[in-house]
């Protein structure tokens, strides 16, 4: 091979992978407020649903057993209990993607500057 021939392949080359970059850059998200409602839903989805569970045992054991409401109590504060703890955990789970982007945005800009 010649040495322009060298030079034609390398910026062929590099034509490609530019165009490759290019598709495989994330499209900026218009809809990042419908994002956060959707997050915030799913907290009170986690919520509610871990009071609806421990409402339905606690109903169930004082039922079949024919006590007062004992159970229902203590399994709806369970319940709660449970429900506040996924809702911490997948707050955090948020957190922790916000700041990975944030550090991936930050590295972008001193790439680019």
């Amino acid at each position: 091979m010649t040495d322009p021939d060298q030079k034609r392949q390398l910026e062929q080359l590099e034509a490609k992978i530019a165009a490759a970059r290019k598709l495989q850059e994330p499209k900026p998200r218009a809809d990042e407020h419908y994002s956060q409602a959707h997050l915030a839903w799913r907290m009170v989805i986690e919520l509610v649903a871990g009071l609806g569970i421990g409402f339905g045992i606690g109903y169930g054991l004082d039922s079949l057993l024919g006590t007062l409401p004992i159970f229902l109590v203590l399994f709806t504060l369970l319940g709660l209990a449970a429900g506040i703890k996924t809702m911490l955990r997948s707050a955090q789970e948020i957190q922790e993607k916000k700041l990975a982007d944030m550090a991936d945005e930050k590295d972008n800009d001193a790439r680019k500057g």
